[in-house]
């Protein structure tokens, strides 16, 4: 809240969306939603965890959205925005500066990677650098939403394998070569596992077999089963591991 009321006072006229192809400057976008600086307050926010918080996924998502405003998420809450996520990195700094100060606390943050695109990784280790998110108290922990179905449905990908190859691929090659993204590299070393994320609520069939599809084989319009999700992020994980070590370089847990 008072990162937001600050902003708002201080950088008001910057640009920091697009709204149907209409640049839009901060002061706008609260315009847009009848709010001004006075208005705000912490339980207008919404994003305190209560009790049905951990026990309904679409829930738990909105509590993302400050005043549950979206708009508000892509400004403030995202890496990859207009701004190219400079307010975002700017919170996590004064964060960071606060677990500095107090010296004993430390912070394990959590970022997305989506396996939409092999290029995901470069833009986020591009943000982490440019805007040096670096804290001896901060770890990052990659959470990846299992959204296959959802890439699948609207042809971003034709099986499962293109989903794994885009979050494993750039990790195996700046394993191999870290002079190929030295961004990459030196964010990888702040980064210690994996999460897998999604509604848990979800019926699904978990029957896994000796038959069950390969993933370059998996191109049905539905998500595989969790259990599927995640032997193949842990037999990734698990390679991925191997080499970096013979490399000298950190490895990584799969705490889902």
């Amino acid at each position: 809240l008072r990162f937001i009321k600050k902003t708002l006072k201080n950088h008001a006229d910057e640009v920091v969306t697009l709204h149907k192809g209409t640049p839009m400057t901060l002061k706008a976008v609260f315009q847009s939603m009848n709010l001004s600086t006075y208005d705000l307050t912490v339980d207008m926010l919404d994003v305190h965890a209560d009790r049905n918080t951990f026990h309904r996924f679409d829930k738990f998502n909105a509590k993302y959205n400050p005043i549950g405003e979206s708009r508000l998420r892509e400004v403030f809450l995202k890496t990859d925005n207009y701004m190219n996520g400079k307010y975002f990195a700017r919170i996590i700094k004064e964060v960071a500066s606060d677990l500095e100060e107090s010296k004993y606390q430390n912070a394990e943050l959590r970022l997305s990677i989506y396996g939409k695109s092999p290029g995901e990784w470069a833009k986020l280790a591009k943000w982490a650098v440019q805007y040096n998110v670096y804290s001896d108290n901060v770890r990052w922990l990659i959470q990846i939403p299992r959204l296959y179905d959802i890439f699948k449905s609207n042809k971003i990908m034709n099986n499962f394998q293109e989903f794994l190859s885009n979050i494993f691929q750039p990790l195996f090659e700046v394993t191999n070569d870290p002079h190929s993204n030295m961004e990459l590299h030196k964010f990888l070393t702040h980064v210690v596992g994996f999460d897998s994320v999604d509604d848990e609520s979800k019926p699904e069939n978990p029957m896994l077999d000796a038959d069950v599809k390969t993933p370059e084989e998996w191109d049905d319009e539905e998500n595989p089963p969790y259990a599927y999700y995640l032997y193949y992020m842990y037999a990734n994980i698990t390679v991925l591991n191997h080499f970096r070590k013979e490399q000298g370089l950190n490895t990584f847990v799969l705490r889902p």
